[in-house]
């Protein structure tokens, strides 16, 4: 019985003992999941989302994700010195896709960029919040430091409702109520809470559709940022009363031509069309670049035609194509031989000319180096909120040429670049805008303008370096951190 009474006494240490022999291996996998989960680009994103969410973000989250705080971002947040001052008597938030690396996010970047380090005395404390449910890792990360220890500045304003002028800076299918997933601007329900609700958009085509005019209408003020849009949005039924011209600007102190040396391309590149060089680098080609994301709008086919159309493997010269997928596929090698096979373009004797892809993420501080590794900047666009690559290409001081409609209106001329005749007006076929018109670039006069810009060296300098006082001059930080400042006083008097 006592040899019995032993053997029983002695199982619950062997259980205990297999149990601990089975658990150690599953809590160190769960230990190594749980210090590595933070290097992830999962992670990195909610992390984001929720450090520039609204403070009613979910709880539960914000206690997990702060657990497992990334050193990295929280050693940029505290490092930015906060210095007390007496408190403005109205606050402003801008909601906008900062994380995203979008039109709007750029531009929403380069308006709190302005007003916080150009705009003297403001009359208002500056806020921000994320708006928008996309959030690129890897643009965060590229963004220069300075900029990123601002936003988590910015983020921590605290702002009373009834002291606060919203503004939304997106497409109006994302204002409240939005259309579709998205953290909604403004964020309450009643328009009636704020000081004043400002809404930030912009459209490519000739028109605004009927339900974003209603949208228009609701707000106090829509900001939109050429006389273009003027003309639009009144025309298709948004209250002239509520339509406020304020034109983007340009870092043209970080797009600063004497301040780079040119990016080193050949890494970056893959050639789609045209021979190999014999040698590697570049220096004695003739480059033109153009930066647009893949989509019809972007009139990549009219410039593949005009340039395949107008060079031969027996020119100097080679087409950069720095693009990313919308709403498609990657594979832009196979996309640009597929559309040469189908147009019917006569190959040339001499082969085809140059083109290059580049379809790796550029970091922002690294896009003056781009533009710098350039001798001229081309985009055939049916249509354009604003152009966000051609002011950046000006004030590099690069000859441009894009298409003369829409937003490049307010700031391309025959003195400062190369503005494209529209050859006609075409139906949009497909999407939102379906039944719109936009404009159709001409391409027998972009293969001229190409070939001009080319042979005409000394003519392109001097209207490059027209086009970057005229960037200083007009949309300078400076200058539309006045006029924005300027626009939020107004609004409430």
């Amino acid at each position: 019985m006592n040899a019995q009474k032993n053997s029983t006494q002695r199982r619950p240490r062997t259980s205990c003992k297999s149990l601990t022999i089975y658990a150690l291996p599953v809590l160190a996998v769960f230990l190594a999941v749980l210090f590595n989960l933070n290097k992830s680009d999962v992670y990195k994103t909610q992390y984001l989302r929720l450090n520039f969410s609204p403070p009613n973000t979910n709880f539960f989250s914000k206690v997990f994700l702060n657990s497992l705080r990334r050193r990295d971002y929280d050693e940029i947040r505290d490092t930015q010195k906060f210095v007390s001052s007496p408190k403005p008597h109205f606050c402003v938030l801008w909601m906008a896709p900062f994380l995203s690396g979008g039109g709007y996010s750029s531009e929403a970047w380069s308006y709190i960029t302005a007003i916080q380090h150009n705009a003297k005395n403001p009359s208002f404390r500056l806020g921000i919040e994320q708006h928008g449910d996309l959030v690129s890792i890897a643009f965060w990360e590229g963004l220069p430091e300075y900029k990123r220890k601002m936003a988590f500045e910015l983020h921590e304003t605290q702002c009373n409702m009834n002291e606060t002028v919203v503004v939304c800076h997106s497409e109006p299918g994302a204002w409240y109520p939005p259309l579709f997933d998205a953290l909604p601007c403004p964020p309450s329900a009643n328009y009636g809470d704020f000081l004043a609700v400002i809404g930030r958009t912009m459209f490519e085509t000739d028109r605004v559709n009927h339900e974003h005019v209603k949208r228009c209408n609701r707000m106090d003020y829509v900001w939109v940022p050429t006389e273009f849009h003027v003309s639009t949005f009144v025309k298709s039924g948004v209250e002239a009363s509520k339509v406020v011209k304020v034109v983007q600007s340009v870092d043209v102190d970080f797009f600063d031509p004497f301040k780079y040396q040119s990016l080193d391309l050949v890494p970056l590149r893959e050639l789609v069309l045209g021979k190999k060089l014999k040698t590697m680098g570049s220096e004695k080609e003739f480059v033109f670049l153009s930066i647009f994301k893949w989509e019809y709008r972007k009139g990549w086919d009219v410039l593949l035609r005009a340039y395949l159309q107008e060079f031969s493997g027996a020119d100097a010269v080679a087409l950069y194509l720095l693009t990313n997928a919308f709403h498609t596929d990657n594979d832009f090698s196979n996309k640009i031989l597929e559309f040469v096979e189908d147009s019917g373009i006569e190959r040339p004797i001499s082969g085809w000319a140059r083109v290059y892809v580049i379809d790796k993420h550029i970091p922002e501080v690294d896009l003056p180096r781009l533009y710098k590794a350039a001798n001229g900047f081309v985009l055939p666009s049916r249509g354009e909120g604003w152009g966000r690559p051609l002011v950046e290409a000006m004030s590099m001081s690069l000859p441009v040429i894009a298409t003369s409609w829409s937003g490049p209106t307010e700031y391309l001329t025959e003195e400062n670049g190369y503005p494209l005749p529209v050859g006609k007006m075409s139906e949009v076929r497909q999407g939102p805008f379906k039944g719109h018109l936009w404009a159709e670039p001409s391409v027998d006069k972009l293969q001229g303008l190409m070939r001009h810009v080319m042979t005409n060296a000394e003519e392109a300098r001097v209207k490059g370096m027209q086009a970057r006082e005229d960037m200083i001059c007009r949309f300078s930080p400076k200058n539309v951190a006045e006029i924005s400042s300027c626009s939020q006083g107004l609004h409430l008097r």
